[in-house]
């Protein structure tokens, strides 16, 4: 299997989409999205619903479908638990 690329070429003369995002709006997004997608897969590999990881996290299934689609205000204290729930560790690097 080939890894996709995620490519977004549809830019207007002043670097706009049709839909008025930027190109680093629409990369800076993806940024912040990956987290989001690398737990569902994380997840999902783990054989793990969104209810099971809800209950033994303390949250809810909202929470984590809110975290694995719109990851942009998640609690550092939550995406520890969640992380840990999953068998891996959180590394934050500040550059």
């Amino acid at each position: 299997m080939t890894e996709k690329k995620m490519v977004h070429n549809n830019y207007d003369k002043k670097g706009l989409t049709k839909d008025g995002i930027s190109k680093e709006d629409f990369w800076n997004g993806f940024e912040i999205n990956k987290i989001g997608f690398f737990l569902k897969e994380l997840r999902i590999s783990n054989g793990i619903t969104k209810e099971e990881l809800a209950e033994c996290t303390a949250t809810t299934k909202s929470v984590i479908s809110r975290i694995e689609n719109h990851p942009e205000n998640i609690n550092l204290s939550t995406l520890r638990r969640i992380v840990k729930a999953l068998g891996r560790k959180v590394k934050i690097t500040i550059l």
